[in-house]
Order: C-alpha cells, then structure tokens, then sequence
C-alpha cells in the first residue's frame, strides 16, 4: 500500500515489496486513460471527511514510502494504519514515461494520457507526481525559473523539454532542480559501465505548495539490485495556524435530565433569571440576546453541558499484549547471534498471536453487548437506542459523490465547470417556451379571511409544545426540550419577542 510515513534513523531507507513491479506504475496495461486514475492515484479518505479536518502543524517531516501491512483484514490492524494514512490529504501520482529514443508518436500518446489524468486532480490537493520520466531537465532554468531552479544535473534534452512543458502547463515544481546537492546525490540512473550519470527520476509537487517540499536528494545506499538509485523528497506540510475560537463552540447540554423535579427546577430558575429583564424596554436586538442568554445560562446551571467520551472497544488487557509485541519486536532487531535471533523471532510470533486473539474476543465481545443492548431495546419500544445499536453495528455509510458529466459525456471535476454546467441544465430544463394553448385560470372570487393581527399568547405556547424531541438545536443552541420544559414560562418569553418582532418589522441577526 502507498502512504507517508514518518522519516526513520538517517541513511535507514527499506522497501519490503516481494513482487519485481512498481507500485506505482504506468498509465494502463491497455493505454487505457479511464483506468489509469485507480491505478496511479492513491487517496486516504472521502472528501467529506478531510474538508471537516483541520491538520494539525507537525513539526515531524514526512517521506513518501511503501510499506507491506500483509494484511488488512485482520481486527484492529486498520486503525493501527489510518493513524498514519490520514494525516495530511495527498494525490500521489506515480509515472514510467518512454525513453529519449521511444518515437514521437509514443511519446505524443503518453503525455496526452498523462495530462488528461492530471486535470482531473483537484487544484485544492497537495498533487505529487513523482517517478521515472527518463527525462534530463539539467541545470539551465531559462525560461522555466518558475517550476525549476539552477541544481539539476547534465543538460536538457528532448524528454527533458517535453517534461518541463508539462510542469509549466500543470503549475509543478520540479523538486530535484531546487535544492543544492553534490553531484553523487542528484545522479539517479548509471549505466552499466560506470560512466554515464543521469538524473531521469523526478519528484515534483503543486507549486501551490513548494515551501512545504523541504528536501530532494538520492540515497545509495539502497540496495535492490538496480541501476537506480533510490530518491527521497522531504517533505512537511505547512499550513496556516488554525486556533478555533472557544466562543464558536457549539453547545450541547443533558437534556435527558428534563425529568421529574429537573422539569420544575428549570422553569423556576428559567422565570427567575428572566423576571427583572421583562419589563424593560429594549430595541429587539436586545431584547433577543437577553432572551438568549437567559435559556442558555439556565441550561448549563441545571441541566449542564454534553460530555463527549468515546469507548474504545480495544480492551486495556489488548492495548498491553501491543506493547509487549513491540518490545520483542526490538528484542529481535537487537538480537546479536543467530540464535538470539531465532529465539527473540519465536516470542515475537507467539506475542502477535496472542495479540490477534485478544483483539478477537474484545472485537467479538463489543459485537454482543451491542446485540443484547438492541434486542432489550426492540422488546421494550425503546426505538432510539435500538436505532443507535443498529448505527453502531452497520457502521458508517459511505458518502458516494456523485458525479456530474457535460453534454459530451466527460466527467467534470473543476468547480467551476461544475457550476456552469448545473446552470446550463436548468436552462435548458426550465427556460420552455410558452404552450401554444394557455389555460385560463379564473380569478379567486372571495379573499381569503387571514388574520393580520399579532400572535397571541395561546397561539405561541400551542407552537411551543408541538417542536419535536431530540432534533438539534439551531445557531441559538436553545434545544427544543428546554422550550417545552414549562411551556407557559417559554410562551410568556418569546411572547414580547415576537411582539416586537411584528412592531418593528425585522427579526433578529443570528
């Protein structure tokens, strides 16, 4: 699987691939282009799910890297992976372009492929493509100082040209140019002989971007029998600071405590915070915060704040046997003759086994505590809970996006193209011409009896105790419960709100 991981020991780089081809490789077996995207672009989560995330500033660099889980399947080893999956939202796009020696024709084929896979790339992302372009771009940048510096190796030639057209097209920064390096770390590929050196591999990022690309260089000492060496780009996000305003929190208060003597306490303390307020006289705006505040600071005094705290199913007794697993994981990277080695190799299999099942019975155990929960819920009507149990045990549902496409049948992917075409449809769907025939629409013989007098006091605390239970609250953060707690106290409230609502005739601003 691809991902980014964080750096190890310096000049410690491994790749525990047992298969011979890339992992990310060319464009299709069959050039084709609709393919090509699930082969070459590797993302972590929905799009939903990153714009509701704030990354955090890391001050860890990461490295792109390739790392053999060999296996997902098993309980609890998803969550030890997406811990590192999903930090930072990347578009990897891996590339194997043809030779300098290849014919125009192959070459004019696969950089058309190669564009048409890169605008559908969301220009919002951090897009990497990265891989073998068999390409020299060298070390003279004239005419391309914008996605090239001065620290390339050789000199450019027609692979190289094609491929910096293509950064410059695509607004990508070739990060092998950028940064200074002795010759020995920029030289990529050397032929058989020793004496050629070329810098055909090629790592570049959205220039949006360049100042999170801290370093590129090549690493010799990796061995996997090839003439390539290996080429690692540093790299760390930086985004701006994010601090969330403690003012905007939402607020969320027990309102399953609204029982009983709760119901009482709450009306008298809801009329006796409001009482010295009611007979002054206050613009609307005014009268309305003071409404406000009087539910709110009454809610956190009886009824008090929603506590999040989210249960792990991952038992302690689980969360010991990991830590165990890695300390005879060091014990055998440690392990200095053969036979420690075997032995440390032994405790290490035995402790992941025990691991494994641990995480079973808890995973298991989760399950039917979760089963008996629901089915006490189904026999005694309890329709909430059993829906929360039953949300619980199907999992999360996947958000489809679903995709629009222009009148030619090509998926659209820019915002912008997205809008036009939303607005092209409904043109064409409700700018009709006018029937040939119109139908003849008799004017209203009586005028309706509609009463244009203020709201009354009855009429109010009728609609108060018809809101519905368990419905979120809107940007005010008064649940509904808290209104229907004493409906005559709440009436008696919004009542001169309304009032002046109808007199001055505007509502308030949030």
């Amino acid at each position: 699987m691809g991902l980014t991981t964080p750096p190890r020991k310096k000049g410690s780089v491994t790749e525990t691939r047992t298969d011979s081809q890339p992992l990310l490789s060319t464009l299709g077996e069959d050039g084709d282009s609709d393919s090509a995207p699930e082969l070459m672009m590797a993302r972590g989560e929905s799009r939903k799910d990153l714009s509701d995330r704030t990354p955090s500033s890391s001050a860890r660099s990461l490295r792109i890297a390739s790392w053999n889980v060999r296996t997902l399947y098993e309980a609890g080893k998803c969550v030890q992976a997406t811990r590192e999956m999903q930090r930072y939202r990347l578009d990897i796009l891996g590339l194997y372009a043809p030779t300098n020696a290849a014919s125009e024709e192959e070459k004019e084929e696969f950089y058309d492929q190669l564009q048409r896979i890169t605008e559908k790339l969301p220009r919002k992302d951090v897009n990497i493509i990265m891989g073998d372009a068999n390409a020299k771009v060298g070390s003279d940048n004239i005419c391309y100082e914008e996605i090239m510096g001065k620290q390339g190796l050789g000199v450019m030639n027609d692979n190289g040209e094609r491929f910096a057209d293509f950064c410059s097209l695509n607004d990508l920064v070739i990060g092998g140019t950028i940064f200074p390096h002795k010759d020995i770390h920029k030289a990529i590929w050397v032929s058989p002989d020793g004496g050629t050196e070329n810098q055909i591999h090629h790592i570049c990022i959205s220039r949006k971007f360049r100042c999170s690309l801290q370093d590129v260089r090549v690493f010799r000492g990796a061995d996997i029998g090839s003439d390539h060496h290996l080429v690692i780009a540093k790299f760390q996000l930086k985004l701006k600071r994010y601090s969330r305003n403690p003012t905007t929190k939402r607020l969320k208060f027990q309102v399953n405590l609204l029982q009983g003597n709760k119901i009482t306490d709450f009306g008298i303390t809801l009329k006796n915070r409001f009482q010295p307020l009611e007979h002054l006289d206050e613009d609307m705006e005014t009268y309305w915060s003071q409404v406000k505040d009087s539910f709110i600071s009454t809610c956190k005094e009886v009824l008090g704040e929603k506590d999040y705290k989210h249960k792990d199913w991952i038992s302690q007794e689980s969360l010991n046997r990991l830590s165990e697993r890695r300390e005879k994981k060091a014990e055998v990277n440690n392990s200095r003759t053969r036979n420690e080695k075997e032995a440390a190799q032994r405790e290490y299999s035995d402790a992941a086994k025990e691991v494994k099942r641990s995480i079973k019975n808890d995973k298991e155990a989760f399950t039917n505590e979760l089963d008996e929960r629901a089915e006490k819920a189904a026999q005694g009507g309890h329709m909430r809970t059993l829906y929360e149990a039953t949300k619980v045990l199907a999992g999360k549902r996947k958000n489809t996006e679903m995709l629009v496409k222009d009148a030619e049948g090509n998926t659209i992917f820019s915002q912008e193209l997205l809008m036009a075409r939303w607005v092209e449809h409904f043109e064409s769907l409700l700018n009709r011409p006018p029937p040939i025939e119109p139908p003849e629409i008799l004017p209203a013989r009586n005028d309706l009896d509609i009463n244009c007098e203020p709201p009354t006091l009855e009429e109010i605390e009728n609609a108060v105790s018809l809101l519905n239970s368990n419905k979120a609250a809107g940007p005010d953060y008064i649940p509904p419960e808290a209104l229907k707690a004493d409906s005559k106290v709440s009436s008696t409230i919004l009542h001169g709100l309304i009032e002046k609502i109808w007199t001055e005739e505007k509502y308030p601003n949030d």
